[in-house]
């Protein structure tokens, strides 16, 4: 019988921890290790319980649940031996979004949220959980997830938002941020380049040099210049220098 995956709710609303519970009881792969209703007792509880998934409200007494993520990372960051579990958010509030999945949350669900919804999350979450019943730590779940990308979370004007990423038209980054285009627009998201890189569709997304990758349905040509690199022109009119290797290997593939 496959072990089932000890589970943990942070829930600081009576009705809402019900719902929670009773949800995690009908699936057979999760086993409800404890409940909590406050941040404090949620980080002591995760690590004298040691779940696999936790589900966490954001607004909590004591400690809100990024102040428990945070916790959770920096002890992860001591211990590297120290397995960390897989943390969907739970909150009425889409403003905390950003910042939840910048500390690799495996999901955020904005209430009030159904009950498919809550499965889709399960499901995503449960395929960083390793045979023991536990899971990887945050940082190499997010480095090794490479499940494709259908959506992300930008922030405009002081709202978050979904971008589906066949609109994503190019992305361009530094060390830690990346620039997303699409439509016009520019987000800027403060996760670097490589975190998207392993999971966009290769038939599509052209990874042109280290610090940026193209959508092929917004190109509009290829060019090659006077060092036989191609300058890779995009509908929007910007213009991007694929380097030696890509280039030869875009030749190459012509017909």
């Amino acid at each position: 019988m496959t072990e089932r995956v000890r589970t943990l709710i942070a829930e600081d609303e009576p009705l809402a921890s019900e719902a929670l519970a009773d949800w995690v009881a009908q699936l057979a792969q999760l086993e409800l290790v404890g409940v909590c209703a406050d941040g404090i007792s949620a980080l002591a509880e995760i690590r004298r319980l040691q779940p696999a998934l936790i589900f966490m409200d954001i607004n909590m007494p004591g400690m809100s649940g990024l102040q428990v993520l945070r916790s959770l990372a920096e002890a992860d960051a001591e211990n590297e031996n120290e397995a960390q579990p897989r943390v969907i958010f739970t909150t009425a509030y889409d403003e905390h979004a950003l910042a939840a999945f910048e500390l690799h949350a495996a999901d955020y669900l904005l209430k009030p949220f159904t009950q498919e919804r809550f499965n889709e999350a399960v499901e995503h979450a449960l395929r960083s959980v390793v045979s023991s019943g536990q899971i990887k730590s945050t940082v190499e779940a997010a480095a090794e997830d490479s499940s494709p990308l259908t959506r992300i979370l930008v922030r405009d004007q002081g709202k978050i938002f979904p971008l589906q990423v066949d609109a994503i038209e190019y992305l361009r980054s530094d060390i830690k941020y990346t620039a997303v285009a699409s439509a016009g627009k520019q987000y800027l998201v403060r996760l670097p380049i490589t975190a998207f890189e392993q999971r966009l569709d290769a038939q599509r997304f052209l990874k042109l040099q280290r610090s940026c990758i193209v959508n092929l349905d917004y190109v509009v040509s290829m060019t090659p210049d006077e060092n036989s690199q191609l300058i890779v022109q995009m509908q929007d009119g910007s213009r991007f220098t694929a380097n030696r290797d890509v280039s030869k290997k875009l030749r190459e593939q012509s017909i």
